[in-house]
């Protein structure tokens, strides 16, 4: 297929598109930033453009991953949120039925499932952590969830109105760079990460394989939206303990945990407040993450030689 890839020079884009090359695509990449992925360069935003490269370029399928994050918005306002999230997201979809694109990948966000009533919660001690699945009713708490969610609709809206397949992948964290509340972290940052593999993290290369899942199954789906990270060994029954002691639930699962993290010098979260459940990805996309927090344990004991 010839794809249409935005935010092609970013993180998941950089992975993304050569992957996609590999199995035999054709990708054309957009993103206001130049690069080696980036044909076109410009903004979704720029109604004009998106119409252009969609109709000029004859592209049969649509990843839309570019987009303002959550970091964004310390530097942009409401209004440059609205324009890339929301007006470039209609404009791509726009495209897509005007030239008959038979599938539309999306790239939306678990962080739009954390409400504020939610994160008050993780505050001021809740009693046990969140279990969160496709079927709670978002109510994002800042203007990136506001303008992922929103985007979200009109995707719902397009397939409705339209018949474009389209396939939602709400992505857990797989930035590279330190969380943004590093400071109030007694860990490091690989063993942050490693840590969040249990509950609200995937790697970069999961990200752009479910993306993949998704653009082969999207006309089969019609619509559909996925939470997308790596599986976590809890069950909600275990809730309240991970609130409590974390530490303990990560032990029943993986006994040899406590020493090999400390041959490393690292700890546990002494407290996790949310899981994400990936397992409906895995039960209807047919899509589960090759690297789970298993594999972090492995690699230590091979560092160990154990």
């Amino acid at each position: 297929m010839r794809i249409l890839l935005t935010g092609s020079s970013g993180w998941l884009g950089s992975a993304l598109a050569p992957l996609l090359r590999g199995i035999g695509h054709e990708v054309i990449g957009i993103d206001p930033v130049p690069s080696a992925e980036t044909r076109i360069v410009g903004s979704i935003a720029d109604r004009d453009l998106v119409m252009r490269a969609v109709g000029e370029n004859r592209i049969d399928a649509i990843i839309h991953s570019g987009a303002l994050h959550k970091p964004n918005i310390e530097s942009h306002a409401n209004s440059d949120f609205i324009a890339a999230n929301v007006q470039g997201t209609l404009n791509l979809l726009d495209a897509a039925v005007a030239a008959n694109v038979q599938r539309f990948v999306f790239t939306s966000t678990t962080s739009l499932m954390i409400s504020q009533a939610i994160r008050d919660g993780f505050k001021g001690g809740a009693r046990k952590a969140a279990w969160l699945t496709e079927a709670m009713s978002p109510e994002p708490r800042n203007i990136y969830g506001v303008t992922k969610l929103s985007a979200e609709h009109l995707c719902r809206l397009y397939h409705l109105r339209h018949g474009l397949p389209v396939v939602v992948l709400r992505t857990a964290r797989f930035f590279p760079e330190a969380d943004d509340m590093a400071h109030a972290i007694e860990q490091s940052d690989a063993n942050t990460k490693a840590n969040e593999l249990l509950f609200r993290r995937l790697t970069v290369d999961d990200a752009a394989q479910a993306h993949v899942a998704a653009l082969e199954k999207a006309p089969e789906l019609g619509f559909d939206i996925f939470i997308v990270c790596a599986q976590t060994p809890f069950q909600p029954d275990d809730c309240a303990d991970l609130i409590a002691d974390a530490p303990s639930v990560v032990a029943r699962y993986f006994p040899g945990f406590p020493a090999l993290y400390a041959r490393k010098g690292w700890t546990m979260f002494p407290s996790i407040d949310r899981v994400y459940d990936a397992s409906r990805a895995r039960d209807r996309l047919g899509f589960a993450c090759r690297t789970s927090f298993a594999d972090v344990l492995a690699a230590l004991a091979a560092e160990d030689g154990t």
